[in-house]
């Protein structure tokens, strides 16, 4: 395995939505939000988008961010997933 940085087919800093879903609940959203602001600072509400599923049992949170690398975006990933309220992110 080599040792060079992955590449990435991305140009960074870009704009980058990531999509969370879980079941609805009072504190999802702000969940959601704040595991990406950990990482990307505040985010703006008109980059903010929420909608319930068909049967209103679960939730898609999507947060659009300036990703400022591979790593950032890496690491977002990786508290989501780590996450028990984050049931897939996208």
């Amino acid at each position: 395995m080599s040792d060079e940085k992955k590449e990435s087919l991305l140009e960074f800093p870009c704009e980058f939505p990531i999509k969370m879903m879980g079941r609805v609940s009072e504190d999802f959203r702000n969940t959601a939000v704040v595991l990406v602001e950990k990482h990307a600072g505040k985010i703006a509400e008109q980059s903010i988008a929420v909608a319930p599923s068909r049967n209103g049992n679960f939730l898609s949170v999507t947060v659009t961010i300036v990703a400022e690398s591979q790593e950032q975006l890496d690491n977002i990933y990786q508290d989501l997933t780590d996450h028990e309220d984050i049931l897939v992110a996208l």
